[in-house]
């Protein structure tokens, strides 16, 4: 099995750019129901994952900052709590599987580290459920039941 058997390309994935204001952010993330979203800057290559915490800390640690504010700072001027990395299309399946125990979606790039798409967790269990139900089936069966 490979990582990309898995992978949601990057024309479906909402991601933002290192140049996207705080306000933008959380405005996206909001209208789409993300607690974190991939950030790919310019030329295409994964810049990191900005989370609805990354956000929290600047707010709470930026004083007097209100919503018109949060227009004058850009994601690449944010801390990430989280410095996840990214797997390689041509990763081993027990390396996305770390990955994903770890994040509700895994970045995936290509062998230059372009960004080409994530892999959810939620997909990665639901395929696991149901090669568990199809066993249980297949031993229900071979036990004359």
């Amino acid at each position: 099995m490979k990582v990309a058997f898995f992978l949601i390309p990057k024309n479906e994935v909402v991601f933002l750019t290192p140049e996207t204001s705080m306000r933008q952010a959380l405005e996206r993330m909001e209208r789409h129901s993300y607690s974190a979203v991939p950030l790919v800057d310019d030329q295409g290559y994964f810049a990191g994952i900005i989370t609805e915490g990354d956000l929290l800390w600047k707010l709470k640690n930026t004083k007097d900052l209100n919503i018109n504010g949060m227009e004058k700072i850009m994601l690449k001027d944010i801390a990430f709590q989280s410095k996840k990395k990214p797997v390689r299309i041509d990763s081993r399946i027990v390396d996305l599987l770390t990955a994903a125990s770890e994040q509700n979606f895994v970045p995936v790039v290509d062998d230059q580290g372009v960004f080409i798409g994530i892999v959810r967790r939620r997909e990665i269990i639901e395929y696991c459920a149901e090669l568990i139900k199809e066993k249980e089936g297949s031993s229900f069966q071979a036990e004359g039941r």
